[in-house]
C-alpha cells in the first residue's frame, strides 16, 4: 500500500464525494458488466489468479484516477486482502471486483467498493451491484441508502425466526480459522431459522442493512470485506461487533453484524 495518508480534509463537503465516489463505482462496474457472462475453466490455479487480476485491473483503471483525483493525498490500499489497522489519515479501501470468482463463474453475486476511512473510521461508502444497477451509499452520520431510498435493519427480535449468513474461509485460510467457521455454521444451524453461506461478505451485509437477513458473522476478514458492509449497517441502526460482543475493529479476529433484536443470541449462539 502506498505510505502518504492525506491529514486533513479537503474542501470538498463529504457528501458531495460520497457523490463522486458512486459514480466511480458505477463505471468501474460498467466495465466489468462487459467481461461478464461466459464461463471460462481454468485448468491450473495460475490460470485463474491471472484472469482474476485482470478483473481486479479493468476495474481499477477506472476507479484509482477518478478517486485519487477527489483526494490527491490519501492513502490507496493496494491489496483488498490487507487486514488490520491503517497508519493515520485518510485511505481509500477498495475491492475492485468483490466476488470476483463468481463474476469468473458467470455467478451473479459481485460488486465494487470503494470506501473512505479517516484515522481508521470508515467515513464513506459506496457498492455498486453491476448487474441489478443497484447502489448502496452510507455516510457517517446521514444513514444508508439503497439509489437514495433510506435503509433499516430488520426488526426481528428473536434469533430462531431469523435468516443469518456467513462467508466461506478463504483458499489457504488457517486450519483453525476453517475449523472455527464449520463450528460456528453448525452452532447456528440449531438456533437460525436459515443459514446462508456463500461469498462475497460485502452483499451479505448489504442484506444486513436493507432488513432481509438479520445477522452475518465471519472470522479473520480483510478490511476491503467488511467495512463497506460494517458501515452501512451501523448506519441503517444495526449492531457491529467482534462475535464475543466486543467493539469490532480492522485488527479484531471476528466480526458480527446484526439487527439489534438478534444481536444478544447471536453472540451466545457464536461463542458456544
Amino acid at each position: 500500500m502506498s505510505e502518504t495518508p492525506q491529514t486533513t480534509a479537503g474542501a470538498t463537503s463529504d457528501a458531495d464525494l460520497l457523490e463522486q465516489t458512486a459514480i466511480a463505482v458505477r463505471e468501474a462496474g460498467s466495465a466489468l458488466r462487459e467481461r461478464f457472462g461466459k464461463v471460462v475453466r481454468y485448468q491450473t490455479r495460475e490460470e485463474l489468479m491471472s484472469a482474476l487480476a485482470a478483473n481486479d485491473d479493468t476495474a481499477l483503471d477506472i476507479l484509482r484516477p477518478r478517486l485519487s483525483s477527489l483526494r490527491p493525498d490519501a492513502g490507496w490500499v493496494e491489496d483488498e486482502l490487507d487486514g488490520g489497522a491503517l497508519p493515520s489519515g485518510e485511505w481509500w479501501v477498495v475491492d475492485p471486483a468483490e466476488g470476483n470468482v463468481n463474476h469468473l463463474h458467470a455467478l451473479p453475486e459481485w460488486a465494487v467498493t470503494a470506501t473512505l476511512v479517516r484515522e481508521n473510521q470508515p467515513v464513506l461508502t459506496a457498492v455498486h451491484l453491476p448487474l441489478t444497477g443497484e447502489t448502496y451509499t452510507a455516510l457517517t452520520g446521514a444513514g444508508a441508502h439503497l439509489d437514495g431510498r433510506p435503509l433499516r435493519v430488520s426488526p426481528t427480535a428473536e434469533l430462531g425466526l431469523s435468516i443469518v449468513a456467513t462467508s466461506q474461509a478463504r483458499p489457504d485460510e488457517d486450519k483453525d480459522v476453517v475449523r472455527r467457521v464449520g463450528s460456528s455454521i453448525t452452532a447456528m444451524l440449531f438456533d437460525a431459522l436459515v443459514v446462508r453461506t456463500a461469498v462475497p461478505a460485502t452483499l451479505h451485509l448489504l442484506n444486513v442493512a436493507a432488513g432481509r437477513i438479520d445477522a452475518f458473522w465471519q472470522f479473520a476478514g480483510a478490511r476491503a470485506d467488511l467495512l463497506p458492509g460494517a458501515l452501512l449497517v451501523t448506519e441503517a441502526g444495526g449492531r457491529i461487533s467482534d462475535t464475543a460482543g466486543r467493539p469490532w475493529t480492522p485488527q479484531s479476529a471476528s466480526f458480527l453484524a446484526a439487527a439489534p433484536g438478534v444481536h444478544a443470541e447471536a453472540v451466545a449462539t457464536l461463542s458456544r
